[in-house]
């Protein structure tokens, strides 16, 4: 294709290494054209190396690829739940001058936190420079993450935070609410008045980064993001999404209401209707707040994911209308369990720690297939139930 980006990977992981090489030399062409040093460039590519095992994360995202129930089950849990309402009491201060200053409610500021990176327990270890520029040279969507990798070295570069502060997701976000570096330049702010927008050490920096996002995004101080709703039997949900909106009145003589008995006022408001599950389940009016939230990561499964977990702070309860599915997630709690079960049939899965990573997959595999199973890996209810009564097959 005459650009050196666009290299075919070889099988030899060195000569892949070597394709990778070549395309940071482009790299540091791009980098320099757009002002960045070249003391910065030489001292942070020099031994760079590609981390390939990105690129297996390129097409398995878990807000696509899991089930609603399942995401949400993982990010909305009653410790998520117990955990933001100390935050909320811990920040109290910070956040009700985030709130003056930019107009994001408490609890919306902190489930983002909550789902972004448990309010600070897991940033990813992942070198950002080595992943973004993987992602740069090799993949789809190689120029936006030019674009970010490039960011990436303009915070460096800056003095904004060292290179060895930029750890976090394969995909090159980092901190307390995971900014990627485009989105930390342009909307990063020093909340704490030391002189450096740190996301990573400063969560009042983070939270009120956050929250300038939001209010960047759209966001209605005071409105709700949505709320669940009955639907009447046989409604046409064809053509109707989160863009779709329709007044209130409209929804109203529709047959559409409020699960929580509350009125659809004022009658004017704008709301798209949503049921993200195929088969049923819970159903959604979404009004304007939330596609600030969406702005966030283009996922209805992560906006709702944020949205009931800052509705689960302020008191609110799960959701009224059951998802249609006959094997509930676990809890954090309940996932624990499992890998203590799994464990005690000689499983080697690592800590036990909640969650399901590749080697706890790799146990629950086994057990399906002994059982009889589908073999999807999948940690549920059925499977958890199978487990505690032994070595028998059959739930």
């Amino acid at each position: 294709m005459g650009c050196v980006l666009a290299v075919i990977m070889s099988p030899a992981v060195a000569d892949r290494q070597d394709d990778f090489r070549a395309c940071l030399d482009e790299l540091t062409r791009r980098a320099r054209a757009e002002g960045i040093s070249r003391a910065t460039l030489g001292r942070e590519l020099a031994g760079l190396e590609a981390d390939f095992s990105v690129l297996e994360r390129l097409d398995y995202q878990p807000e696509f690829r899991s089930p609603i129930w399942d995401y949400l089950g993982a990010l909305v849990d009653e410790q998520r739940i117990a955990d933001g309402r100390a935050q909320l009491l811990a920040h109290a201060d910070t956040l009700a001058e985030i709130e003056r200053r930019y107009g994001v409610d408490p609890a919306t500021v902190v489930a983002v936190w909550g789902v972004e990176s448990d309010y600070g327990k897991n940033f990813g270890t992942r070198d950002l420079l080595s992943s973004l520029g993987t992602l740069s040279c090799f993949g789809r969507r190689q120029t936006y993450f030019r674009g970010e990798f490039i960011a990436a070295l303009g915070i460096v570069d800056e003095g904004s935070l060292a290179a060895d502060k930029l750890k976090g997701s394969w995909a090159g976000a980092f901190g307390h609410t995971q900014f990627m570096p485009s989105t930390y330049r342009r909307l990063a702010v020093d909340f704490d008045g030391d002189g450096r927008r740190d996301l990573v050490d400063s969560v009042p920096d983070a939270l009120a980064s956050t929250a300038n996002f939001l209010r960047d995004a759209g966001w209605r101080s005071g409105e709700p993001w949505g709320f669940e709703v009955r639907v009447p039997p046989g409604l046409d949900f064809d053509g109707e999404g989160r863009k779709a909106r329709r007044s209130f009145a409209e929804w109203a003589r529709r047959g559409v209401a409020r699960v929580d008995g509350g009125e659809l006022v004022p009658a004017t408001a704008q709301a798209g209707l949503v049921r993200p599950a195929d088969g049923g389940g819970p159903a959604f009016l979404l009004l304007k707040n939330f596609d600030a939230i969406y702005a966030y990561n283009a996922s209805m499964s992560y906006g709702l994911a944020i949205a009931h977990l800052s509705d689960r702070l302020r008191g609110g309860g799960d959701f009224v209308t059951p998802w249609p599915t006959d094997d509930l997630p676990l809890d954090r709690a309940q996932r624990r369990e499992l890998q203590r079960l799994l464990l005690a049939r000689g499983h080697d899965i690592g800590p036990v720690d909640g969650a399901i990573g590749s080697r706890t997959r790799a146990a629950i595999l086994v057990e399906q297939r002994r059982l009889g199973w589908e073999d999807d890996a999948r940690a549920g209810q059925k499977l958890l139930r199978a487990l505690r009564k032994g070595p028998a097959t059959g739930d």
